[in-house]
């Protein structure tokens, strides 16, 4: 899916700087609307990227297809006392944003500006970029939905989880970030690429129902 072409490079780039942008400022900024003031406090109520953007995680996000920015600090507690919802839309916000994003890129096909067909053959830098761009914002957002710590995905399933569920994810949150670190850099090196097989179907029937 991710070539290391120059058009797939000035993709992610782009893609880099505004999609993880829009990604922590959506939950800033929704946080803010709350009433929660923490996001402010540290400056993250802003679309400036030197405020988002994580070195390593802007790294990846260049050389191998996605990567993550500096997470918006919030505080749960003023996010509950406001709305028993409010942590679990705050969340939702950031992978929200991803998908706006790919609907807006996606409008030029959709209205017939460019084809899937000139994106795929290599016919001009602007369709093969909307296309990784679409591509690159569903993989962020999809990826951000997975329900395991540190992702978005933890927080907003534990919204709809009974008290009892809700116990046992408590428990697996502490050790999600290490089993991110595994099922992302150990078993690809076995041939076994879970997130692959988890994410790559829906992107491919998100994709079709954006630009066909």
């Amino acid at each position: 899916m991710f070539d290391l072409d120059p058009i797939s490079l000035i993709s992610r780039v782009i893609t880099l700087v505004v999609a993880l942008t829009l990604h922590e400022y959506a939950h800033a900024r929704t946080a803010q609307a709350f009433g929660d003031p923490t996001p402010g406090m540290y400056g993250r109520v802003t679309l400036n990227p030197l405020s988002h953007l994580d070195p390593l995680g802007s790294l990846m996000m260049i050389f191998v297809g996605f990567g993550w920015a500096k997470p918006v600090p919030v505080n749960p507690y003023i996010l509950n006392r406001r709305s028993p919802a409010a942590y679990m839309l705050v969340s939702l916000a950031g992978p929200f944003s991803n998908f706006l994003l790919a609907l807006v890129a996606a409008i030029p096909f959709r209205v017939g500006l460019f084809s899937v067909g000139e994106a795929l053959g290599g016919f001009g830098f602007l369709p093969q970029f909307l296309l990784n761009f679409i591509v690159i914002n569903l993989l962020l957002m999809l990826f951000n939905l997975i329900p395991l710590a540190p992702l978005d995905g933890d927080k907003i399933i534990e919204f709809f989880l009974p008290p009892a569920w809700a116990q046992v994810l408590e428990r697996i949150r502490p050790m999600g970030p290490a089993i991110l670190m595994v099922v992302l850099f150990v078993l690809p090196w076995v041939g076994i690429d879970v997130f692959g097989a988890l994410l790559y179907p829906p992107i491919g029937n998100l994709l079709r129902a954006l630009v066909y």
